[in-house]
């Protein structure tokens, strides 16, 4: 099992940046936290690095359910979202698969959190 969804996209990294941020409101997402990776290696390592950018994203109705359900379950939390350029120069976009992140969780009412959640990500993915 994969544990992400990919797919190239025909745009510049800044408006891939911006579609999926949009594609993700759709599905009832926002973007709680934005690490800019290319920036932060320069700043605390001086070294260049490809543009890859991190948002943390999170449907707040699925995140109480999955709070509910398991305490711990912010160690997870929100769902990473990557935009990076590839070697070729492509734009690429990742989306965690929420299923795979937490099949080491054993409880049984994360399963129907984490299917829905994973249909609206792929849908994510997909529409870009």
């Amino acid at each position: 099992m994969s544990y992400c969804f990919s797919k190239k996209v025909a745009v510049g990294f800044e408006e891939a940046i911006l579609q999926v941020t949009e594609e993700l409101k759709k599905e009832g997402f926002g973007i709680l936290t934005e690490i800019d990776v290319t920036a932060t290696l320069k700043k605390k390592l001086n070294v260049d690095f490809r543009k890859y950018r991190i948002l943390g994203a999170c449907n707040p109705p699925f995140a109480y359910r999955a709070l509910l359900a398991e305490p711990r379950i912010g160690t997870m939390l929100p769902c990473n979202v990557i935009v990076q350029e590839m070697d070729d120069g492509k734009i690429e976009v990742s989306a965690v698969d929420p299923l795979s992140s937490m099949q080491a969780i054993q409880n049984s009412g994360l399963q129907g959190v984490a299917e829905e959640i994973q249909l609206k990500l792929k849908k994510v993915i997909e529409q870009l």
